[in-house]
Formats: structure tokens, sequence, C-alpha cells
């Protein structure tokens, strides 16, 4: 009988999420492109870019700070695209 179980936590419950809206994507390596563009940055855990709903779906690392101005200018120097926040 267990009587403690750890659950390991997944990026969604752990980290804040940060949708950004990305116009100029053309296929699926512009998304590839831009989520490993994102994931190079230490306050990213996960980026998970819908190239047809136009927008990437950002975690943070737990206890990060959101510069969201940071993963707008990556997103922009990858390429000919234009980000901004959600909302």
């Amino acid at each position: 009988m267990k009587l403690f179980s750890r659950k390991k936590k997944t990026g969604a419950e752990t980290g804040e999420q940060v949708v950004l809206l990305i116009e100029g994507m053309h296929c699926g390596s512009c998304g590839l492109l831009i989520d490993d563009e994102l994931e190079e940055l230490a306050q990213v855990r996960s980026a998970a870019t819908d190239v047809r709903a136009g927008r990437s779906v950002v975690v943070l690392e737990e206890g990060s700070d959101s510069d969201t101005a940071a993963l707008v200018a990556v997103v922009e120097a990858a390429g000919e695209y234009t980000a901004r926040l959600a909302g």
C-alpha cells in the first residue's frame, strides 16, 4: 500500500501560459521553427504553434517572469512574422 504518491506535474499545471497571435506563417515548418526558437529561451518550458489558428501557446517555467516582449521579439526575428500577445 502506498501512503504517498507523487504525480509529475506538467508544464500546464506548473507554469503560466502565454498565447501569442502570429501572422505570416505558411506551413508546418514555420510552426516548428517558431517552437524551436521560443524553446531556446530560458523562461520557456514549451511552445506549441498552430499554423492554421495563427497562434502559439507558450508555457513558461515556474517562477519565471513573463517577458512577453522577448517572446514577440524571438518570433519576429525568426522570419517574416508579426506577433502580438493575445487578449
